[in-house]
């Protein structure tokens, strides 16, 4: 897909880190992209410099989902591109015993669940909505191509540490559906590729201090730091641009493997 003026995009999580990246990078192409988001200080900051839309949306919420979409539809015309960055995470053990009394405990129940409904229902939520609106768009490519969709996974999909079975299982559940939705989309010219992130140096490492960036990036073979957003949004922009990355998980990580902890 050729990535123009012509071109419509949508990003979840595109106030920040991944998302916000990806949201300039594509806009530096010409495409006009609508911006998922909770945080609308932040969000229509971002949308202003970029000359985009912002909407705010919960990906937990159908009716918040719908809204967006709606709104990014009316006023840039319907989408192209589905960029999946919104997520979160939390570390708590599968069982844990208490250091200073001895008292044990299970993980509780709704914080797992939660982490399951906005990194991975909120993920698939979002491409069936946006799938069903590039469904209804003539295609612009030799080989039929409507659109094309990009998750974010994470390398604790496929080695998650200690205290992150939540996070893992939402992310590792991304990993799983990307082919089968990449198969259900194939004769509608829809296609669908998952990143899988390392270590980047998005907010959740804002109040680090640098030898925490620093001691982290040495843990990486090459390059031996943190991950550029930059980096992930030309990956995402490439995965746009070629016809022929599908039903793919790829990840970016320099080649780290993640230690139990």
């Amino acid at each position: 897909m050729q990535l123009d003026e012509n071109i419509r995009a949508v990003i979840t999580g595109g106030a920040s880190g991944l998302g916000e990246a990806t949201a300039r990078e594509l806009s530096k192409r010409g495409v006009k992209c609508s911006l998922f988001d909770l945080n609308v200080e932040k969000g229509e900051a971002v949308a202003s410099e970029i000359n985009a839309t912002f909407c705010e949306v919960n990906v937990t919420e159908e009716e918040s989902v719908v809204k967006g979409f709606e709104k990014a539809r009316k006023e840039n015309g319907q989408e192209r591109i589905l960029i999946n960055c919104a997520g979160t995470g939390i570390a708590i053990k599968t069982a844990s015993r208490d250091k200073k009394t001895g008292e044990i405990a299970p993980h509780p129940l709704d914080p797992f669940n939660l982490i399951i409904q906005i990194n991975l229902v909120g993920t698939f939520r979002c491409i069936a909505h946006s799938a069903a609106g590039m469904m209804s768009l003539d295609p612009v490519t030799d080989d039929g191509g409507r659109g094309a969709v990009v998750n974010t996974a994470s390398v604790a999909a496929q080695d998650g540490q200690i205290g992150q079975a939540a996070y893992s299982a939402s992310k590792g559940g991304i990993v799983g559906m990307t082919l089968p939705v990449a198969r259900d989309l194939s004769r509608e010219g829809i296609r669908v590729n998952t990143i899988l992130p390392g270590l980047f140096d998005t907010p959740l490492f804002s109040g680090a201090p640098d030898e925490l960036k620093q001691s982290l990036g040495a843990q990486i073979p090459f390059p031996s730091r943190l991950g550029y957003p930059e980096e992930y949004a030309a990956l995402a922009r490439h995965l746009c641009e070629n016809e022929m990355m599908n039903g793919e998980c790829i990840r970016l990580d320099g080649a780290i493997r993640m230690a139990p902890r």
